[in-house]
């Protein structure tokens, strides 16, 4: 389940990234601790790494949204004929 939410995370929907980014640091903990099956580490592992990676664009994407509509709405703003007194 990790790893289809890291690949969703980056594909599709931003949300479920940090999901599991935080689900698979969990999980590590446990098979690293001996409570869990040591079987699925690597999946767990690569489902970590995409969630990191997703949060990380998806953080990019929202700071470039917010440039874009910072700079987009000043040059609107600019532009803005003068009306007569």
């Amino acid at each position: 389940m990790i790893l289809v939410f890291g690949i969703l995370g980056i594909v599709f929907c931003p949300l479920f990234a940090p999901a599991a980014w935080i689900m698979g640091s969990g999980d590590l903990t446990q098979i690293r601790a001996g409570a869990m099956d040591p079987e699925g580490e690597s999946m767990t592992n690569a489902g970590k790494i995409l969630g990191i990676i997703g949060t990380i664009l998806a953080v990019l994407g929202l700071l470039i949204l917010l440039v874009a509509v910072f700079f987009l709405g000043f040059s609107l703003v600019a532009l803005e004929p003068q009306l007569p007194k």
